[in-house]
């Protein structure tokens, strides 16, 4: 019976002590590790990315969201200065000095006796500038309008050539003072003052008389 004898047994055990060495295997473990950890951060930062991207997206939208709601506080702010010019015109429409009321007021404020020589009114305008609207936290805080007070003086200049010249005057005050109209537009304290009288004259008629005159000082109106 013939005997089999390996001669090559002694190297095949080496090669599969050296197969199985544990460094060997720690270390391929190690690179398994290493390449699983690139794969994963890998992974992580094409999430980051998508991430990002999506936040840039999301801030374009808020920051064109954030462009309009600008543009609307400014319409917004338009539209309430231009109604508030719009109620200015109308009282100031509602509220103006109407010559027509003014003279139809006066020719029924006759005395015997008086004639009224000259008329003149004298309208003065005092402006204060308003403050611009503002923006504050994202609301529209409404300035102060500008406002401007109107302030009217009459001044009538009469000839008194009653019986006794100068005895008129004042009941021509108290009939202006007390006309309707006059009653409810002219100042409470000082409403009708008497400015001058001159000493008595005689006319070309021969007939004595006075001039005078009498002022008539309106309510201020602010608007």
């Amino acid at each position: 019976m013939p005997i089999k004898i390996n001669l090559l047994a002694e190297a095949q055990i080496a090669e599969g002590l050296r197969r199985s060495d544990p460094v060997k295997r720690a270390i391929f473990i190690g690179a398994l590790l290493v390449a699983l950890a690139l794969v994963w951060s890998s992974s992580l930062q094409l999430e980051a990315m998508i991430a990002k991207r999506d936040l840039n997206q999301v801030q374009i939208g808020i920051d064109s969201r954030t462009n309009e709601y600008q543009h609307a506080l400014v319409s917004q702010g338009r539209v309430a200065e231009a109604n508030k010019k719009l109620d200015a015109l109308h009282n100031l429409s509602n509220s103006r000095f109407l010559q027509g009321n003014f003279l139809n007021a006066l020719q029924q404020a006759t005395v015997d006796n008086v004639q009224l020589m000259r008329m003149r009114v004298d309208q003065s305008y005092f402006k204060v500038e308003g403050s611009p609207n503002q923006t504050n936290n994202g609301h529209v805080v409404v300035g102060r309008p500008a406002t401007t007070t109107e302030k009217i003086v009459m001044s009538l200049d009469a000839r008194d050539y009653s019986a006794t010249p100068g005895d008129q005057v004042n009941k021509f005050k108290s009939a202006i003072a007390a006309q309707t109209y006059f009653k409810a537009m002219l100042d409470k304290t000082n409403g009708v003052q008497l400015i001058s009288i001159s000493p008595s004259q005689i006319g070309f008629d021969g007939k004595p008389f006075t001039l005078f005159t009498v002022e008539c000082n309106f309510l201020e109106q602010t608007r």
